[in-house]
């Protein structure tokens, strides 16, 4: 038997985020109200349910104090997707397409959060596995992001196939998860997955390079808890910083370790350390980054514009009092995420068929980009 949540919910985390709600949003009513209401719901069924307009706030303010809240990010306005109906795996997998759809809105990156069921007493809400909704396979040969070797082999298990000669940006699969389900494979559609080719200002070389990322950084396996409610699938986006390409990704050895041939390109002296050869590549890496982002005119921001923002934030942030709407990544999440497993539902029984796309996903990508 596998296990599942069920754990009452503590009112008391309920009436902080309640109050907290009510504070700044006084149009809401009399906090006393709701907050019989909801002791009364927890009573009978061990957990309550938000409104749309706590969860859009509760959304919004985990978002502005998680630190992923990039600069220039309008926290009051964020779009919060209310789809905490949605159990079953090919919906939750569609829609995280359909978000992805809508967050690149051509380029001018648009912040989102979607919000998919709860954990509730004995019924647990779905989870996704991968720590991004786009991300690149690592092969066994050495080819593409080393990070996710461990990942790559787990859904090849499952079924996934990478194309018959593998390059070093194949989009893997979505593994979604529900309790009644088991692990699932979800292709996302190559139409989705806007990406940047690099080319660099001054070095004309740099394009032959055959470096590229993708546009948005679609967070999907975090958890978003709000007043002792926890949703295990609530996806959110804002943009990139360049850095978090140029440096972390591209130029890591364990993730691409494109530093050495930017730096063997430029005729640096690579035999020792001491010779800064790497931090000179990286810089070169990361004005390639922005300089190519500005270019395709997708949303990027730089490592020293967010550093001053986080600076800001830090020095404004409010200290936490009760029960504060927060993203957190549970570490089993965060194994999953590069390993590929184990299952959270371990009763469940691992699918082993091939990715599927199915007709939601068809319908999705029909519909003309919202403006």
């Amino acid at each position: 038997m596998h296990t599942t949540e069920s754990t009452a919910l503590d009112p008391a985390a309920a009436e902080g985020f309640l109050r907290m709600f009510h504070i700044a949003h006084p149009e809401a009513g009399p906090v006393g109200t709701r907050l019989a209401r909801v002791r009364e719901e927890i009573a009978d069924t061990g957990t309550y349910r938000h409104t749309a307009s706590e969860l859009a706030y509760g959304a919004r303010v985990a978002l502005r104090d998680s630190g992923w809240c990039t600069s220039g990010v309008p926290w009051r306005r964020l779009k919060v997707r209310d789809l905490r109906g949605c159990r079953d795996a090919a919906t939750v997998a569609a829609e995280c397409v359909e978000h992805l759809r809508l967050a690149t809105n051509d380029g001018r990156i648009r912040p989102l959060v979607t919000v998919f069921a709860p954990d509730a007493p004995a019924r647990p809400g779905p989870r996704v596995w991968n720590e991004q909704a786009v991300r690149y396979a690592g092969h066994a040969d050495g080819t593409g992001d080393r990070r996710y070797r461990a990942f790559t082999g787990a859904v090849r298990a499952m079924g996934w196939q990478p194309p018959a000669a593998p390059g070093p940006f194949d989009v893997l699969p979505l593994v979604v998860e529900t309790e009644h389900e088991g692990p699932r494979l979800f292709a996302v559609p190559p139409e989705v997955v806007h990406e940047v080719s690099l080319e660099h200002p001054d070095l004309p070389w740099f394009g032959s390079l055959g470096l590229r990322w993708h546009a948005v950084p679609l967070i999907t396996n975090m958890r978003l808890s709000i007043g002792g409610v926890h949703y295990p699938a609530a996806p959110f986006n804002t943009w990139f910083v360049g850095s978090e390409i140029g440096a972390r990704s591209l130029a890591d050895e364990h993730a691409y370790g494109a530093a050495r041939p930017v730096a063997e390109a430029l005729g640096l002296d690579t035999s020792a350390e001491r010779s800064l050869w790497r931090d000179r590549a990286v810089v070169e890496l990361n004005r390639a980054v922005l300089h190519s982002f500005d270019l395709a005119g997708v949303t990027v921001t730089d490592h020293h514009a967010e550093s001053l923002h986080r600076l800001s934030w830090l020095r404004s942030r409010q200290r936490p009092a009760g029960e504060r709407p927060a993203f957190r990544l549970d570490p089993a999440a965060a194994r999953r995420a590069r390993a590929g497993g184990p299952a959270r539902f371990s009763g469940s029984p691992v699918e082993t068929t091939r990715p599927h796309s199915t007709g939601r996903l068809a319908e999705l990508l029909r519909r003309p980009a919202e403006k």
